[in-house]
């Protein structure tokens, strides 16, 4: 019988390495948000090809890529399979309520999607990811990257910690999500492009700025309207989409069952849906035993 003092050890080091890619993950990503504020570089938006866009593009995905191999030892297959999903329904929707007269951006529905079934490190590569990809054909959204890799990690913190346990807290945690990535993504919007690309939340920008509000005044105030009520909306389509998956298909997410995200997730229902993981496993490991 293995002695807990030698097993736990090793057990626990992979987890160690795992928060220490998380960190520096979160680490690069912000890095490159205060680069960005900092140097207000105006030539980003001339493409990949500039310089500021170049270090941004590397910075971020560096965090990127961190945070996936952080946590890509801990996510199913399915999980794998809907990130790609996930970025082309943020890209899509993002494109298109964007040049509408809708005061929000529907953008970040497969990062929040992601971050419930996954969690937070999850949630936060596939926020920073989506910007990347999605700056290959407008590259106006690239210095946005940290502000959706936020959204990420703060709409898995809610799925972690129980808000979406009610399907009536999901809008609020969506809410102050919403509140919070305002507040950050303010900012660079003011001080790397000078206003916003949307066009009805330029146009809310426009009102302010004739009111008297500086620049950052106006956007910040044009964010705490537009991005609350977005995330809010957001988070209900999510909380609606998992709810509508079928229980056993829910189960297949870790993350799910080890935090009990959902309603129903009591610890019975994840104890039968653990053994049930468990069973299969041994099953397929002494089939294999007995045809080898």
């Amino acid at each position: 019988m293995s002695s807990p003092s030698l097993t736990l050890p090793s057990q626990e080091r992979p987890a160690a390495r795992r928060r220490l890619l998380e960190i520096l993950g979160a680490l690069a990503i912000a890095a490159t948000y205060v680069y960005l504020v900092l140097n207000q570089p105006a030539d980003i938006t001339g493409g990949p090809g500039s310089a500021s866009a170049l270090i941004a593009l590397t910075g971020f995905l560096a965090g990127a890529v961190l945070l996936i191999v952080a946590v890509l030892p801990t996510l199913p297959a399915s999980t794998l399979v809907l990130i790609p999903v996930a970025l082309v329904l943020n890209i899509v929707l993002g494109q298109f309520v964007g040049s509408t007269l809708v005061p929000f951006y529907l953008d970040a529905i497969g990062t929040v999607l992601i971050a419930v079934l996954a969690g937070p490190a999850a949630g936060a590569a596939t926020g920073a990811l989506g910007s990347i990809v999605w700056s290959f054909f407008n590259p106006t959204v690239l210095p946005f990257a940290a502000g959706a890799a936020l959204i990420g990690c703060l709409a898995g913190l809610a799925a972690r910690y129980g808000l979406f346990r009610r399907f009536y807290l999901a809008p609020v945690a969506g809410f102050v999500t919403g509140i919070i990535a305002g507040v950050v993504s303010a900012p660079v919007a003011a001080f790397v492009y000078g206003g916003t690309s949307g066009v009805a939340t330029g146009a809310i920008v426009s009102a302010f700025r004739a009111m008297g509000d500086t620049l950052l005044a106006a956007i910040t105030k044009q964010a705490l309207i537009s991005d609350p009520m977005d995330k809010a909306i957001v988070f209900t389509i999510v909380a609606i989409l998992v709810y509508a998956l079928p229980r056993r298909a829910r189960q297949q997410f870790p993350f799910i069952r080890r935090y009990r995200v959902l309603a129903g997730n009591g610890k019975a229902a994840d104890t039968q849906a653990g053994a049930a993981v468990e069973d299969t496993a041994q099953g397929t490991a002494h089939g294999s035993a007995r045809n080898g």
